[in-house]
C-alpha cells in the first residue's frame, strides 16, 4: 500500500501572551490508502489539533510552526488559502464530532448538500440535486427526495450525523477525516454510524483518518492505532498488536481502564494503571510527559 497521507516533525503552536503553547510536538504518522488509522488519546492529547492542521483549518492565531503535511505526495502546507479550500471538499472530506454544529439551521439539508457539491465537483443544477438525493441514500436516509427539503432540527442526532457523512463525501474525496464521530450519540446510535462508516469504506475503497477517545470503537474499525499523548505521538502499530502487546505505559494504562462487558471479569480486574488528569500543554512535564501518572 501506498501512503495517502504523509506527516512529518509537525509542530503545532498556539502564541498567546503569557507564552507559547506547543499543541503538537514532533507528530509523525502515515494513512495508507485504502485503510484506517485510529488516532487516540484523552481530551487534550491534540488529536483534534492535527486533523485540523492537516485541512488548514486550525483556530487562530495557531500555526504550523515546523514540519510536512504531504497528501498524495503534494505539500499541503505549500498550498494557499483557495487551494486548500478546494482539496478540503474535493479530495479530503472532513466529519465532526457534533452534527448539530456542522449543519447551518437556516438551511435546508438539500440547500446544503447541493452547495457542497457545485463547490466541490463540476456538478451543477438538477444534476446536483439528483446527487444529493443519492448521498442521502448512500449513507442509510430513506425518503430521501422529501428529505431534501426538511431542516437539521427535523433529525434526530443520528440522522443528522448521517447527513454530515453525506457531506464529507460530496466530492467524492480520497481521504476522510472523522473527528469523534460517534461522541455526541447514543451508544446504540454509536454502533449504527460506525457500521455505516465500515460499509462506506468497503464499498467505494475510502481512507479514513479516525480520531476518536473510545478504545473500543477504534479496535472495531482501525487497521492501524496511532496514540497520542500531551502533544506526542507515543505510540503506533497494527490494531491486534496495540490491543495484546502495548509496548508504552500509557497504551497499557488507557487499555487497563477499559470496562470488561462481563461483569464478574470486571470486578476481578485489577485497578486501572492510570490516574490523575492530563497535565496542561503550558506547561508539560519534563522527559516522558507521561511520567508524573506512570505506574513504573
Amino acid at each position: 500500500m501506498s501512503n495517502l497521507l504523509d506527516i512529518n516533525g509537525l509542530n503545532i503552536e498556539f502564541p498567546t501572551r503569557r507564552g507559547t503553547i506547543r499543541a503538537a510536538s514532533n507528530v509523525s504518522l502515515h494513512v495508507n490508502a485504502g485503510e484506517v488509522l485510529g488516532l487516540v488519546g484523552e481530551s487534550g492529547a491534540g488529536k483534534s489539533t492535527v486533523g485540523n492542521a492537516i485541512i488548514d483549518l486550525l483556530e487562530k492565531p495557531g500555526r504550523i510552526s515546523a514540519g510536512s503535511i504531504k497528501f498524495n505526495g503534494e505539500e499541503l502546507r505549500d498550498k494557499d488559502a483557495d487551494q486548500m479550500r478546494r482539496i478540503r471538499g474535493d479530495r479530503i472530506g472532513m466529519i465532526f464530532q457534533d452534527p448539530q454544529a456542522s449543519l447551518n439551521p437556516l438551511m435546508t439539508i438539500g440547500a446544503q448538500l447541493v452547495e457542497t457539491i457545485e463547490k466541490s465537483t463540476e456538478i451543477r443544477g438538477r444534476k446536483a440535486e439528483q446527487h444529493a438525493v443519492e448521498l442521502l441514500e448512500q449513507v442509510g436516509i430513506t425518503e430521501s427526495v422529501a428529505r431534501l427539503k426538511s431542516y437539521p432540527h427535523q433529525f434526530s442526532g443520528g440522522m443528522r450525523q448521517r447527513v454530515v457523512i453525506a457531506l464529507a463525501l460530496a466530492g467524492d474525496p480520497d481521504l476522510v477525516i472523522a473527528d469523534e464521530p460517534t461522541t455526541a450519540l447514543d451508544v446504540s446510535i454509536q454502533a449504527q454510524v460506525i457500521n455505516l462508516l465500515m460499509d462506506l469504506q468497503e464499498r467505494l475503497g475510502l481512507t479514513y483518518l479516525f480520531i476518536a477517545h473510545d478504545l473500543s470503537v477504534v479496535r472495531h474499525i482501525s487497521d492501524r492505532v496511532a496514540v497520542m499523548y500531551l502533544g506526542r505521538i507515543v505510540e503506533i502499530a497494527d490494531r491486534d498488536t496495540l490491543f495484546s502487546q502495548p509496548k508504552h505505559p500509557y497504551t497499557q494504562a488507557l487499555l487497563s481502564a477499559v470496562p470488561e462487558a462481563d461483569p464478574e471479569l470486571e470486578a476481578g480486574r485489577p485497578e486501572p494503571l492510570i490516574n490523575g488528569e492530563i497535565p496542561s500543554v503550558r506547561n508539560p512535564p519534563s522527559g516522558c510527559r507521561f511520567q508524573p501518572r506512570c505506574s513504573q
